[in-house]
């Protein structure tokens, strides 16, 4: 009878010949084994411990100024059918894929250590769950695999479980296989594949965050997407996080937004203090990634697949994010961040201590630019959070009331909506997007289209993704609300209309309350939208008429956003789902019609 891991250990044999490294460690996750790779990165300059009195078990990486984020030019997918990758992605044919990075892998681990981490995105006893290994060279991604996943010995046990499995089916065993190696840390020598169908990960070139930890947008979503697809579930990019009543009733909300639009910070929300005398509480599930699938009661149930948070560092100070800073006072890995002349972790943003050295390793000078790069990073994990909530351990995950979609929009966009269907909220999600500034451009006011905050990690067509949603509208679901926010819109003086930060629970307050038929609303054609006496807002501190200006639904405006929807559905040409253009359509014929009786005043 065929080994259990035999699929496993072919494969590590086979990359080893391609790679021709000096040894080959299998990595178990002990503390021992950890303290080791520390240790090894400390003496050889990987790792720079940092004060260990202020920040015990930190330590700091510095990359290669060339290798500081996600590259998405060179990230691809590669399906046999390049419109099954569709518009949203860059496609490559499989075989010359291969070819391609194969030719990049071959003896490139000469003189290194090859590492085999078995892992387990979610936890190891969740039918949720999904495991693979990544096979890498650097000891800095085995450190950070360590914390982001399950990984070592009890993810090899799942393996070989589920291999037992799948050989009693006459099938194949159902891992993601990942390989990596840094390369020589050359642009011109880099590149991400994503091979869905094989399930299989190729990244060569960069130990930067998302290119070189295969198992967080790579697996968790790119990989992880098209595995949904195929099973019936669902892998977003969301945070997940519970918010407790005064009565002790905990409703769990899925929230995707795109990036500079808040998630870590509402994924780690403390309540206003009138809201904390209260009672109510805010429990952090995850921040940035959700796997939800239909539970037995027709409800969706979701899980974190992730350990850890790879934060953003720039921004994060006790004033914006205090559980986020609380949590990496310790035991973290910060990669590209400055350090004071005490040795302490800083970046801009940060209101204590000053930077002496910057993230280049050179003494501070304003004149290079900011001290810490604007994509540093913290590695630590969820556990340490005050806000961690325990139920990101639940095996069957949490049951979710509401899936929140938002974007940056200085206008159009109210505070809040909420859909009136599921079709609708898909139509909503879809369309989400962020408008960009001056400073980022040269241009105000671009809208670039985000659906679901997915564009860079759906590892498939998006039209066939719509459609996906769209598939668990049917008999026996118990589906969440589906609502928008927009935390973003600003008056005509510029300035942001709402205060944003631990204020935005009075709006999630009337998202449960939506939920649970509590709470009112005024239908609109873009959706449900709460009047001002719905909100609670008592003792918020906003000018005469801004709350008036957060909750208007610009008609107008409103039918031209519609029409680009139409155009923005259509670039996906036959993909798109008919279900979603007719309901593209009937927004806009609400709109007309809500817009006509306007026009003929105006006429007459």
């Amino acid at each position: 009878m065929p080994s259990r891991l035999e699929a496993l250990n072919r494969w590590v044999d086979d990359v080893a010949r391609l790679t021709q490294p000096d040894r080959v460690h299998w990595c178990d996750g002990s503390d021992a084994e950890a303290n080791a790779l520390r240790a090894q990165m400390l003496a050889n300059g990987t790792l720079i411990e940092l004060n260990q009195d202020t920040h015990p078990g930190c330590t700091l990486h510095r990359s290669h100024p060339s290798d500081v984020a996600r590259v998405e030019h060179l990230t691809l997918v590669c399906t046999k059918h390049e419109e099954d990758a569709g518009p949203n992605n860059h496609w490559m044919d499989p075989a010359a894929a291969h070819e391609k990075i194969d030719a990049l892998f071959a003896g490139c681990m000469k003189g290194r250590t090859m590492y085999v981490i078995p892992y387990c995105m979610g936890p190891i006893d969740s039918p949720i769950s999904r495991c693979g290994v990544e096979i890498t060279d650097s000891p800095y991604v085995v450190a950070n695999m360590r914390v982001m996943t399950r990984m070592g010995a009890p993810a090899l046990a799942r393996i070989e479980c589920e291999g037992s499995e799948a050989l009693a089916r006459g099938a194949q065993p159902a891992f993601v296989k990942g390989l990596h190696s840094i390369g020589e840390l050359d642009p011109e020598r880099r590149f991400i594949m994503h091979f869905p169908e094989e399930l299989t990960i190729k990244s060569y070139g960069s130990g930067y965050g998302g290119n070189a930890l295969l198992g967080k947008k790579c697996h968790a979503l790119r990989i992880g997407s098209f595995q949904a697809k195929s099973e019936g579930w669902l892998a977003e990019h969301m945070l997940i996080v519970g918010i407790e009543n005064p009565q002790g009733e905990t409703h769990y909300v899925a929230a995707a937004f795109p990036s500079a639009c808040g998630k870590t910070n509402l994924a780690m929300l403390i309540p206003p203090e009138g809201y904390r005398e209260k009672g109510w509480k805010v429990w952090t599930i995850g921040d940035d990634i959700c796997w939800m699938r239909p539970g037995a009661d027709g409800r969706l149930y979701a899980i974190n697949p992730e350990a850890g948070f790879f934060g953003v560092a720039p921004g994060t100070d006790k004033s914006t994010n205090p559980n986020a800073l609380a949590s990496i006072q310790h035991d973290t890995i910060f990669t590209n961040v400055a350090v004071t002349a005490d040795n302490q972790p800083w970046w801009e943003g940060l209101h204590e201590g000053a930077p002496a050295t910057d993230w280049q390793g050179r003494p501070y000078d304003a004149k290079n630019g900011p001290a810490a790069h604007p994509n540093s990073r913290f590695t630590v994990s969820a556990k340490q959070a005050p806000s961690w909530s325990p139920k990101a351990e639940d095996a069957q995950g949490v049951p979710i009331s509401a899936i929140v979609f938002g974007g940056r929009r200085p206008s159009l966009v109210p505070l809040v909506f909420e859909a009136r269907d599921w079709a609708h909220g898909v139509l909503v999600g879809a369309a989400m997007g962020s408008e960009t500034t001056a400073a980022a451009t040269g241009a105000v006011g671009v809208l670039r289209r985000d659906s679901m905050a997915m564009k860079p990690f759906c590892g498939y067509n998006y039209g066939d993704y719509f459609a996906h949603w769209l598939s668990f509208d049917k008999a026996g679901a118990k589906l969440p609300k589906i609502f928008h926010v927009n935390w973003f819109r600003k008056g005509a003086d510029g300035k942001f209309l709402w205060p944003g930060f631990g204020d935005n629970l009075r709006v999630l307050e009337w998202i449960i309350d939506r939920c649970d038929g509590k709470a009112g609303a005024q239908e609109t054609p873009i959706g449900f939208v709460p009047r001002e006496s719905d909100l609670h807002v008592e003792g918020l501190a906003l000018r005469d008429g801004a709350l008036d200006e957060l909750l208007d639904v610009d008609l107008d405006g409103w039918a031209a956003e519609v029409e680009d929807i139409g155009r923005y559905l259509d670039s996906f040409g036959t993909r798109t789902p008919e279900r979603l253009r007719a309901e593209q359509r009937r927004i806009a014929e609400s709109l007309a019609r809500e817009n006509e009786p306007q026009r003929r005043a105006v006429a007459s």
